[in-house]
């Protein structure tokens, strides 16, 4: 396929476009900046793509592209960016996609399990509504904002990822350091869930939602098995094979972090692949102690 991807120099992106290249697939990048090659095309999440005439024929797309949104406390003006990067971004990428006199079949758009907001122990799947806290607003009009792209007939994934597992980046990248010195440990409580997926499988999952036709709206993007917080650092630190002694209180982590903490450090989300499992995505890894041994080469 002739696939055009956006964000291809973050963490899913760079390891997407290099699983596609390798599987014989021609790659555009979308990029942000002046084109510095054949392959890449601009485009602007406020304005969309600049040389429209350069996607004709593309058979799919990847939307990858947004701004971080665990790389500094939300302050007024970030969290107006992280609507702007996503919603914006979105809406205007999708409306350029709508203008090509053969829009693409396939439009595969991140989204994030932040859609659910803090939900406790309850198991939610892809038709759970929505939470009602500043990131679950957000990735409910980043959803939204495919609609022109669904309307003009291209089928419409939103992979709603979890939190990705890999150590080149992303919160286990983040996590190793203090676990390896042993001052690792528990964040609250520690009976939040993680809805977690290893690269591998977000990347492998991006790819299933391209090529499954019967796969359209939503669709979750963690592993099978939700673990606590709690599990999740007793996990790393055996796999480590050091202590996890050093818990995070609550308040500590709203000290250092503000709103951001109980969005991504304290939220519980307890996720199910449902739509995933459901069209015959096969894991690479199912259960969590093994994909860290795997990651961390243990």
């Amino acid at each position: 396929m002739y696939i055009a991807v956006t964000g291809s120099s973050g963490l899913i992106g760079s390891a997407l476009v290099r699983f596609l290249t390798k599987g014989g697939h021609r790659v555009t990048r979308l990029v942000r900046r002046s084109p510095v090659g054949s392959d890449e095309v601009q485009w602007d999440s406020g304005e969309g793509v600049q040389d429209l005439s350069r996607l004709e024929g593309v058979d799919a797309v990847v939307h990858l592209a947004g701004e971080n949104i665990a790389s500094g406390r939300w302050t007024s003006r970030r969290k107006a960016e992280i609507r702007r990067s996503r919603v914006e971004g979105t809406r205007r990428l999708c409306e350029s996609l709508a203008r090509l006199a053969r829009p693409p079949k396939v439009l595969v758009s991140a989204s994030a399990i932040g859609f659910y907001g803090d939900r406790r122990d309850e198991i939610l799947r892809e038709d759970t509504p929505p939470g009602t806290d500043f990131l679950a607003g957000v990735c409910r009009e980043w959803e939204a904002a495919t609609e022109a792209a669904s309307r003009a007939g291209v089928r419409v994934v939103q992979v709603r990822f979890g939190v990705i597992l890999s150590p080149a980046g992303g919160a286990l990248k983040k996590m190793l350091l203090p676990f390896k010195l042993g001052m690792g440990g528990r964040i609250g409580n520690g009976a939040q869930f993680m809805s977690w997926i290893t690269l591998d499988d977000a990347v492998g999952a991006t790819n299933h939602a391209l090529i499954t036709g019967s796969l359209v709206g939503p669709v979750n993007a963690v592993a099978p098995a939700p673990v606590t917080n709690s599990e999740f650092t007793r996990t790393l630190a055996r796999v480590l094979r050091r202590p996890a002694l050093a818990p995070m209180p609550a308040f500590a982590a709203r000290l250092a972090f503000g709103e951001l903490a109980d969005a991504l450090l304290l939220s519980s989300a307890r996720v199910i692949p449902t739509k995933l499992e459901g069209s015959g995505y096969r894991f690479l890894h199912l259960e969590l102690e093994s994909a860290l041994k795997h990651l961390l080469r243990r």
